[in-house]
């Protein structure tokens, strides 16, 4: 193992069986991405606080702007099953090079779990384990302003 500033390199053998099991899951995913334009394809798997397990996958369209990463997927998977806390992420691409949540997946992941543990997966299966404050270290937070005083 080695380390990077906070981003750990780790084995897959070095993997608790939880996080190897979510591993796995963002990997099916990954075949079910829809990238006819990029065939770029991205899947996540994410573990509530209750363990339990969404997946989602990227899904591009003609209209570009339209395309939806797959760590949002997986976020609107846990979310429309009722989950509102999210503990771990793991994104795995078909890339040689670890692939990275975007910023608005990371705005996204933030708004329910700000300290969240990602791994992030090659696709010969090497990780690289980072917090998500550590990708995202200034988020914007609706505290910002839910509680200012309405003017006038």
């Amino acid at each position: 193992m080695t380390q990077a500033g906070s981003i750990r390199t780790i084995t897959l053998d070095s993997l608790d069986p939880s996080a190897l099991e979510l591993v796995r899951h963002a990997q099916r995913a990954r075949a079910n991405a829809y990238a006819p334009y990029s065939r770029f394809r991205v899947g996540a798997a994410v573990r509530t606080a209750s363990g339990d397990v969404y997946v989602g996958c990227n899904v591009e369209n003609g209209s570009f702007g339209a395309t939806v990463c797959a760590e949002r997927n997986a976020v609107g998977a846990a979310i429309a099953a009722g989950e509102r806390e999210i503990t771990t992420v793991a994104v795995t691409a078909t890339a040689d090079e670890i692939c990275p949540p975007c910023g608005i997946c990371r705005q996204v992941l933030s708004e329910f779990g700000p300290e969240m543990r990602v791994l992030l997966v090659t696709e010969s299966e090497e990780i690289a384990e980072v917090s998500l404050s550590t990708l995202l270290p200034v988020r914007f937070r609706s505290e910002i302003f839910l509680h200012k005083e309405k003017e006038g």
